[in-house]
């Protein structure tokens, strides 16, 4: 059975402040791919096109994708906490949020390059943000740490290599893929690595 992080009750106003803060600087990141038109990141390929299949909106199926993520996450024994369960049900509404804050750009590639870039920076600072608070990893980041526990890889490899197979699966389902998913799938890596030393944030191990 998964381990249950106790709730620290002390610090939990200030706690879920801060992991919404992280949570719609997720949903910012994500937005940003999706609005530059370059390719998004390989979840949102995925989930996108699971939402063009079915009619639901992409931060609905950011939402249920979460969930079903989160029983991978207790075949791998990690750690539950409120964090988690809460970044299943915030991000997918904020994804949609900021989606209708932000313009669609096209054929303007110094901007579009600069969302691409900067959703990267953003994701892996927002993954920092909130597993940081310590209230428990968010269902994809759960994956990758509890990948990087039984392996002994690297987040760097963990982290890629999730990101890769993912992006497969949207591509054969038709969701939308360009030069921009290879990017961020090379840049996210490097970008969580970098925050989550930035951040002191603690894995259990040496995060190299």
């Amino acid at each position: 059975m998964p381990m249950l992080k106790t709730i620290q009750w002390k610090t939990f106003s200030r706690d879920f402040i801060v992991i919404q803060l992280g949570f719609a600087l997720f949903g910012l990141a994500i937005a940003l791919l999706i609005q530059a038109n370059l390719g998004t990141s390989p979840w949102v390929i995925l989930e996108v096109a699971i939402s063009q299949l079915t009619g639901l909106s992409t931060g609905t199926m950011i939402v249920l994708m979460g969930a079903l993520i989160l029983l991978l996450d207790i075949l791998l024994k990690e750690p539950i906490g409120w964090g988690t369960l809460t970044n299943i049900l915030f991000i997918g509404p904020w994804v949609d949020v900021f989606l209708k804050l932000l313009p669609s750009i096209e054929d303007q590639w110094f901007i579009q390059i600069l969302m691409l870039f900067g959703a990267a920076l953003f994701m892996g600072v927002a993954t920092a943000i909130y597993i940081g608070v310590d209230a428990g990893a968010g269902p994809r980041d759960s994956l990758m740490l509890g990948i990087k526990r039984v392996t002994g890889k690297s987040l760097r490899v963990a982290r890629g290599g999730i990101e890769l197979l993912v992006a497969f699966a949207g591509w054969i389902l038709g969701g939308p893929i360009g030069f921009g998913t290879v990017i961020f799938a090379l840049l996210i890596g490097p970008s969580v690595q970098w925050a989550f030393k930035v951040f002191k944030v603690k894995t259990g191990s040496n995060i190299n």
